[in-house]
């Protein structure tokens, strides 16, 4: 990064890519299930939709394993500590192998099992065990493409990963429809066709991927020096784990206590669960756009504290706060200004649409504090430190978020529960920064590698 860049040009040179790239993720799950109900029926997508809270987990340890590796390779970066940056890859990519083909070879032999015991419907179960099966014999690959993706971010490259995912995207979507029609002699693959066709995708964009990896000589090249660190190094891991389990417990910690607030919600009747599908869709957009501010402050901040300047990982966590109100807040107020156009994507029923109003206009600028509180968290975790900014945010909505849910929706109704996301997110950002200032600040930074 050159030294007269100003910081909030480099902030948004990588902040672009990554939140396209993060959109080109969601295009493809979204329209692999519009080809799935349009092209199969409404069973095929409730059979797919069966595999989701297996599919969530293990995309939560993934991204608490390429958060770690990217902090390390981040300040590895930062010092210039470029043969550290292969140690660190070489043992993200062991440890993601080992665990994703022990899941293939388990899950290749119990996937019916496994979604009996998800409780799925026996009319789907057939369907959904077939699904699940190719999902899981294919996982190897997914966690590879998922974890170099992420981890080519952690030397400031966000270009890279986000063409990798057009391509991937690009050829998913196209062998999806000719996977289900069974088009140009290939086999037709039915309920599994998504599910071959990110396999296949990942495969070709892979060996694209290496080869302009290596025609680069860049960072992540998969050349000699990295293949000999593809070996599970257990101080390096011990140090990614550090700082990945954390964000990966934080992860499911929050998906169980959307569970809790969804029971809450579907007590009000169905009119209530469309609603909070549509709210949380249109809120999604904007807690995304805040995570990936948080993101860029981690990676931007792990090179700061890599080269060892501390005021520079100041200016990020500035220039993180100020992005935050303004493309955040900016769309918060978009969405202000026409609420019922915007939900209306969603829902077409009126008594819906204005129910749903009514508690989008509740929770929804709770996403500007909780994206000023995922970059304190952000920047923290820049430096190796996970668990604390962890257990305060566990510590908010355990101790906070559920009970003023439970209590609020039984002495108000339905508003209650949507009243919770601003006490919650509030409460994140306070305790947050509040740690940030008055603690974290006033200690010696050092890198982890």
């Amino acid at each position: 990064m050159s030294a007269v860049t100003p910081l909030w040009t480099t902030f948004l040179r990588f902040l672009a890519p990554l939140m396209l790239s993060n959109a080109l993720q969601s295009l493809f799950g979204t329209v692999s299930n519009v080809y799935l109900g349009q092209m199969i029926g409404v069973d095929a997508l409730a059979a797919v939709s069966a595999f989701f809270p297996v599919m969530f987990f293990l995309f939560a340890f993934v991204m608490g394993l390429s958060t770690g590796a990217t902090v390390l390779i981040g300040q590895a970066f930062g010092a210039g500590e470029h043969g550290r940056i292969k140690i660190v890859v070489g043992t993200t990519l062991a440890v993601g192998l080992l665990l994703s083909i022990s899941l293939a070879l388990v899950g290749g032999l119990f996937s019916r099992p496994l979604m009996m015991a998800l409780a799925t419907p026996t009319d789907i179960l057939d369907q959904a065990s077939a699904y699940a099966r190719v999902m899981l014999l294919t996982m190897p690959l997914g966690f590879v493409f998922l974890l170099m993706t992420a981890m080519i971010r952690g030397v400031g490259d966000g270009l890279t990963p986000l063409l990798a995912l057009a391509l991937s995207t690009a050829i998913g979507l196209i062998l999806t429809p000719m996977l289900i029609r069974g088009a140009f002699g290939l086999p037709a693959a039915g309920i599994t066709s998504p599910a071959w066709a990110a396999a296949i995708a990942n495969v070709l964009t892979l060996i694209v991927l290496a080869l302009y990896l290596l025609r680069k000589k860049h960072a992540l090249a998969p050349d000699a020096a990295l293949l000999r660190h593809l070996r599970l190094n257990g101080a390096v891991l011990g140090k990614i784990l550090g700082i990945g389990l954390p964000s990966a417990i934080g992860m499911v910690v929050m998906a169980v206590a959307e569970l809790v607030l969804l029971g809450l919600v579907n007590g009000f009747g169905s009119d209530a669960t469309a609603a909070y599908g549509a709210v949380n869709q249109v809120m999604g957009y904007t807690q995304f756009t805040a995570m990936s501010i948080s993101i860029t402050v981690s990676i931007l901040g792990a090179q700061a504290v890599g080269g060892g300047d501390r005021g520079r990982l100041d200016g990020i966590v500035r220039t993180g706060l100020a992005f935050n109100l303004v493309l955040t807040g900016g769309l918060v107020a978009l969405i202000y200004l026409a609420p019922r156009a915007v939900l209306g994507i969603f829902i077409t029923d009126g008594a819906v649409l204005d129910l749903a109003k009514e508690l989008l206009t509740i929770a929804l600028w709770s996403s500007v504090p909780f994206g000023l509180a995922t970059v304190f968290s952000g920047a923290m975790r820049a430096a190796g430190v996970a668990l604390t900014p962890m257990l305060l945010s566990i510590f908010a909505i355990l101790a906070i978020e559920l009970p003023a849910a439970v209590i609020l929706s039984r002495t108000i109704g339905l508003k209650g529960v949507w009243a919770a996301y601003p006490i919650v997110f509030c409460a994140m950002f306070v305790l947050q920064m509040g740690y940030y200032l008055l603690v974290w600040r006033k200690r010696t930074i050092r890198r982890l590698i």
